[in-house]
């Protein structure tokens, strides 16, 4: 029985019931990219496939009698002296070839892309102060070498200090299979395992613990006040302010407010100041819970708010504070403004 020689089918059949329905096959051709598979007549209704065996297994596309004749091969572009251009072939969807004498177009050439910088590898570092089992595994790739004792292979220069490793990952890519710091491939998973390391250096039975710097944080810290004729007194809510590293800068009519508070966080704040303060006779205190400033006014008018600001606050005014060290709290003696004065007498 005759083999039908359509792509695709490759089935034996009898001439005496071959009929125009007989036989399905693609009439496209095979596309292989990037290890999918597929016809290029018909990969919009079948999808492409990695495996081979499954590509074997996907049905023609098109029906037609069984052929045992040659598939035709196609032919050469010709080259013709009348016109004086070369023939040039192209091959669409379905398979066909189409034949043209324009000149080939080219595509611009793409700008060159460099290529990614790669970060740099950290590597671990052996804890010489952490004790070690006899018998533990160096912790570094590919080395395989086993702890006997720090002499042995902690301290000093000796061979069996030396450790041979890889310090970058593995690299696994289309069934090749090797590291990222060296060249060599191979396919054998077997194999892999015995590519010598790149690198020489101290065996890690023991890395070290790594401190990961924490990323500094802005906080916000609740800021009270209270003022007397001579003075304003402002509290900021902040525990634990570090003095080393901290700043508090008064100025004639503002205070900047930098502290480092544990977290680590931070407290950043400019204050614009009601009104004009004498900076030489002001001064500031750093207690374990918070932060006391004292503004020297220059005037004894009454502060309407701690901060500045162009909004029209009507008729609204503040009394003063009395004496004592909390404010309003526990004061004895009434602290009073040259008007209110007036008015008492």
């Amino acid at each position: 029985m005759p083999r039908c020689t359509r792509k695709g089918c490759g089935q034996d059949y009898d001439l005496a019931t071959n009929d125009p329905s007989s036989c399905m096959y693609h009439p496209g051709a095979p596309v292989f990219h990037e290890g999918l598979k597929s016809w290029s007549c018909c990969s919009d209704v079948n999808k492409p496939v990695l495996d081979f065996d499954e590509f074997v297994k996907i049905p023609g596309c098109t029906v037609s009698s069984h052929t045992d004749e040659a598939p035709e091969v196609p032919a050469p572009a010709i080259k013709t002296s009348s016109i004086g251009s070369d023939l040039i072939m192209k091959e669409t969807k379905d398979g066909a070839e189409v034949y043209s004498t324009g000149a080939p177009k080219f595509a611009s050439p793409k700008p060159s892309i460099p290529p990614p910088v790669e970060a740099p590898v950290v590597e671990d570092e052996d804890d010489l102060d952490v004790p070690v089992t006899p018998g533990t595994v160096c912790k570094r790739r590919s080395c395989g070498a086993a702890f006997v004792s720090d002499e042995v292979n902690r301290i000093g220069d000796g061979d069996k200090t030396i450790c041979t490793y890889h310090p970058a990952t593995p690299i696994f890519h289309e069934g090749s299979k090797g590291y990222i710091c060296c060249k060599r491939r191979v396919l054998e998973f077997d194999e892999f395992l015995k590519i010598e390391g790149c690198k020489k250096g101290r065996h890690v039975f023991a890395p070290k613990q790594r401190t990961e710097p924490q990323a500094e944080q802005f906080t916000d810290c609740r800021v009270d006040h209270y003022q007397t004729p001579k003075e304003v007194h402002i509290s900021v809510f902040a525990k634990q302010v570090d003095k080393e590293k901290s700043t508090l800068v008064i100025e004639d009519n503002q205070i900047h407010f930098d502290l480092y508070v544990p977290g680590p966080k931070r407290f950043r704040r400019t204050i614009i100041l009601f009104g004009p303060v004498d900076s030489d006779g002001s001064s500031y205190k750093i207690y374990n819970t918070k932060v006391e400033v004292v503004l020297k006014k220059l005037d004894t008018r009454s502060w309407t708010l701690l901060e500045k600001t162009t909004r029209d606050l009507g008729n609204i005014s503040l009394t003063f504070g009395v004496g004592g060290r909390t404010g309003t709290i526990g004061g004895k003696d009434l602290v009073l403004d040259e008007q209110n004065t007036n008015r008492v007498n």
